[in-house]
């Protein structure tokens, strides 16, 4: 059993939406719309400023993603990369996936200068929260805040 992380191209964007819906539903029970989904994930590959995707292998089967955008520190003279949007298939679970995304951003981020790696995770998610801590993450003191405004049409 072999996990390998790749960039993702646009032919995986059925992948990555099918993925993206699959994990609002599994985390939230939250449905979103597939168009708009499709539309926010293309727009990733047509301004990479925004980010990128890798997809996780297994077996030579697409198993998972992550998506990894950016937020300059001023106090840091550098970007955090943010992971986002993470989600392992059920048949690929526990066999290392996420652990070897990880392992790829944290690479990349160092081999660019990044001044670190953020995620956040639902309060409830604790077994992410495992996860991540198991990883060397450490929980920061920030509360996270929103403010959510209608879609433009």
């Amino acid at each position: 059993m072999t996990v390998t992380i790749r960039p993702a191209e646009r032919t995986d964007i059925p992948y990555l939406v099918q993925w993206n819906a699959a994990m609002a539903w599994e985390t939230e029970q939250k449905a979103l719309d597939p168009v708009v989904l499709e539309r926010g994930v293309t727009a990733v590959f047509d301004e990479p400023r925004r980010g990128f995707y890798l997809v996780a292998e297994h077996d030579g089967t697409p198993s998972g993603c992550l998506l990894v955008t950016y937020e300059w520190s001023d106090w840091r003279a550098g970007d955090f990369w943010w992971i986002q949007s993470v989600y392992v298939a059920a048949a690929a679970r526990r066999a290392g996936v996420f652990r070897s995304l990880y392992a790829n951003v944290e690479q990349r981020a160092r081999e660019a200068r990044a001044v670190g790696l953020r995620l956040y995770v639902e309060t409830e998610n604790a077994r992410a929260q495992r996860t991540y801590a198991g990883l060397g993450m450490d929980r920061c003191h920030y509360f996270m805040y929103e403010a959510e405004f209608p879609a433009a049409s």
